[in-house]
């Protein structure tokens, strides 16, 4: 029994394992946005009040992150509360029965210095599709950062088939990104050059 209790006080002693060993970061909502874009005949452009963003990684290496952004639906603001309210309704978000909007990435390829592919899962009123947020960093080896990157999907693979009264838009949507980082522990991320 002395001996198990010993060995227990042993590893409570040791330092934290490998894997604590990984770069570690926040983003600052409160200087990051997440906007998107439809071409329309009236402007159709807003972001999201409410959203997090997570990165984390496995190792060091800049393509072992794993991006996860989470945008509550209902908290879309163009501006304008009609625009706003058609936007929440079932023939577009439906955010009753779908209140967020996801990006959870897959794969992480890095195509230049400092620009990134990232492959993912984005769903949205429910459905699930690949994308890819092409993405650019700046602040490389300081600790702190921007990450900026734009998506671009078609509304109607997602369900969202209506218009809107008056107003003539495409079917294309950008999603841009703009994510303040800074990292809070752990060894700095290595990148290929």
């Amino acid at each position: 029994m002395r001996l198990a209790l010993l060995t227990l006080l042993t590893f409570a002693l040791m330092p934290l394992p490998i894997r604590a060993q990984v770069p570690v970061f926040k983003t600052t909502p409160e200087e990051s946005s997440i906007k998107f874009f439809v071409k329309a005949s009236v402007a159709l452009v807003g972001d999201f009040d409410k959203w997090k963003a997570s990165l984390t990684f496995s190792s060091p290496d800049v393509t072992t992150a794993v991006l996860d952004i989470q945008i509550q639906a209902a908290t879309v603001n163009t501006g304008s509360g009609m625009k706003d309210k058609k936007l929440k309704s079932a023939d577009f978000f439906d955010v009753e029965q779908a209140p967020y909007i996801t990006f959870h990435s897959t794969k992480i390829v890095q195509t230049g210095p400092e620009s990134f592919d990232v492959l993912g899962n984005f769903s949205i009123r429910g459905v699930s599709k690949p994308e890819t947020l092409k993405l650019t960093v700046s602040g490389k080896g300081t600790g702190t950062g921007v990450i900026k990157g734009m998506m671009a999907f078609d509304r109607k693979e997602y369900g969202m088939t209506s218009g809107i009264p008056f107003v003539k838009i495409a079917d294309r949507v950008e999603v841009d990104v703009d994510l303040k980082v800074e990292q809070v522990s752990g060894p700095r991320l290595v990148y290929k050059e």
